[in-house]
């Protein structure tokens, strides 16, 4: 594997068009240092617990917990190299399916 550089281009999330408030879905995209991620956990507004999201296929990740997210979220990305980035209310409170949110950070 080739490590991905996105100089100057920080990670986005793309909301999956299929999410709602009980289901959330997201491409992570310009992922730098190795690429890959091995986990991605969410945390929903008000709460201090981290919730593993489950990968689809690639860079697709989804949580579906039966119960209606409190937003905005943050999403802590793991890289395969155990790298941990915490990207901080990335999500906002009003998110749209179909819509693109892009973070303030990417991996060096």
């Amino acid at each position: 594997r080739v490590p991905c550089k996105y100089p100057g281009v920080n990670i986005a999330f793309r909301v999956d068009q299929g999410s709602n408030p009980f289901y959330f879905k997201t491409l992570i995209e310009f992922v730098g240092d190795d690429g890959d991620l091995k986990a991605v956990a969410l945390k929903e507004a008000g709460s201090g617990a981290w919730t593993p999201m489950a990968q689809d296929w690639g860079a697709l990740w989804r949580l579906n917990n039966g119960r209606r997210l409190r937003a905005p979220f943050c999403l802590k990305l793991t890289s395969d190299t155990g790298r941990v980035l915490v990207v901080n209310n990335v999500i906002p409170a009003n998110w749209k399916a179909g819509a693109t949110y892009r973070s303030l950070v990417n991996y060096p």
